[in-house]
């Protein structure tokens, strides 16, 4: 997403753009072997939505169109340590496609402009650069298929959306270079999916339900409705505590979370799918915005930079932030100056990190260093998203910014916190599990 957010930006100011891909992409609509992840469940957000608006006109009438779930952010059935919060009707738009769904409708906007070509089944090799290494001046690549040489693409500008696998921190090392400092907040997550075929019945009017793992309740879960008559279950645990791929450990792992309405309802459901998982071992943060030294015609974007905790649905919304930041600078003519276009993304960053390795550090088990303003805003969120089971206003301000519309900063005017601390002066008890306590 973050590569085809990318050129369809470049394809406003350069002649010709390339995107390059080690799979076959073009008219693919399943999860594909270079992203096993898309097999899950995926959001996108508010903010991502707004965003792709902007850069798709209609993009959101034409997924409606295709039969995909969209619906509001807060009137989710959403559970947080054990409570189910208010819903809010907050005007903020959440899609639930299929990851592999979404990137169609994406990957045809950007192949339909004339001065786009996507290259597909290449393996990307390492940079070029010039005499003095100073610029960056195109890549080697190969396709992957039969025995084809190595060749070189010239580019008056290459930009790394290759993931949490960037070769970049390697390339730079190679080439004389600093590597970016990495923070790492490991959380040991796994995510096990299966498609069930929808009942009317499940989700009563609303998109989704989703317990939200917590401390007092580890275990969590997205239930929810992906196409017309198709709805996705991704259990997801921490630390090691994963769920299982056989019938009757998946089902028994649904029975586990704190609330029944979801093991209730695929007990005895048909599976359109075999259980599969996915693990993801560590959030990622690379700091360019802090090297002295970078190649000129080089950037990075996405999860190339930052890889956030899946569970907190950010990776899509915070691409396309990163996305709109290279159109400002690009606008601004010529190719954008690394340094500053990394101090944007840095700060496009900030926040989305706070909330994600934040809260991932509010589990004990979790390494990492819990600085003041991490156990404050912890302590602060429980209060705030139990307020949330008492009063819609809270909800919608919650939701506004989980969406990535306002600042964590909003959760703390006046009014707001006087709202919170009327329900939760002291940090409330976790809800009881339909089991009886966590």
């Amino acid at each position: 997403m973050a590569g085809l957010l990318t050129a369809r930006v470049l394809a406003e100011f350069y002649p010709q753009v390339l995107v390059v891909d080690r799979d076959k992409v073009t008219g693919v609509r399943t999860a594909r072997r270079g992203a096993p992840h898309t097999v899950h469940a995926h959001g996108l957000h508010a903010r991502g939505q707004l965003n792709l608006e902007e850069l798709f006109p209609g993009f959101l009438q034409e997924l409606r169109d295709a039969g995909v779930p969209t619906g509001d952010l807060g009137e989710m059935r959403w559970y947080f340590n054990g409570h189910r919060l208010l819903p809010a009707h907050t005007g903020l738009v959440s899609i639930t496609a299929p990851r592999p769904v979404l990137e169609h409708h994406v990957r045809s906007r950007v192949a339909a402009l004339s001065n786009v070509k996507i290259l597909e089944e290449y393996t990307i090799l390492g940079l070029t650069t010039s005499s003095d290494r100073s610029r960056v001046t195109g890549a080697r690549v190969q396709q992957r298929a039969g025995n084809a040489s190595p060749e070189v693409l010239d580019a008056d500008l290459v930009v790394d959306t290759t993931g949490r696998g960037s070769r970049t921190p390697a390339w730079l090392e190679e080439l004389g270079y600093e590597r970016p400092r990495e923070d790492r907040v490991k959380v040991g997550l796994a995510y096990t999916t299966r498609h069930y075929r929808t009942r009317p019945e499940w989700f009563d009017g609303v998109q989704s339900i989703n317990p939200v793992a917590s401390p007092a309740h580890p275990r969590g879960a997205f239930f929810g409705q992906v196409g017309p008559s198709l709805c996705i279950l991704s259990l997801t645990g921490i630390l090691g505590d994963h769920p299982p791929t056989d019938p009757a450990g998946f089902l028994e792992f649904a029975r586990s979370l704190p609330i029944p309405d979801i093991y209730e309802a695929v007990r005895d459901a048909e599976a359109l799918d075999d259980a599969v998982t996915f693990r993801f071992q560590a959030s990622v943060r690379r700091h360019y915005e802090d090297l002295d030294r970078f190649p000129d015609r080089l950037l990075v974007l996405g999860d190339a930079v930052c890889s956030f905790n899946p569970v907190y649905g950010q990776g899509m919304s915070v691409a396309s932030i990163e996305a709109i930041a290279l159109r400002r600078h690009l606008r601004r003519g010529g190719a954008p100056r690394p340094r500053a276009f990394f101090e944007d993304v840095a700060r496009a960053i900030d926040t989305p990190w706070d909330i994600s390795a934040g809260g991932d550090l509010d589990f004990p088990g979790v390494d990492g260093q819990r600085t003041l303003k991490v156990r404050a805003g912890n302590a602060y969120m429980a209060r705030l998203q139990y307020a949330a089971s008492q009063d819609a206003s809270i909800t919608n301000g919650f939701m506004r910014v989980a969406g990535l519309i306002d600042t964590p900063a909003s959760l703390m005017r006046p009014a707001m916190m006087a709202k919170v601390l009327r329900h939760a002066v002291r940090r409330p008890r976790p809800g009881l599990s339909w089991q009886g306590p966590a």
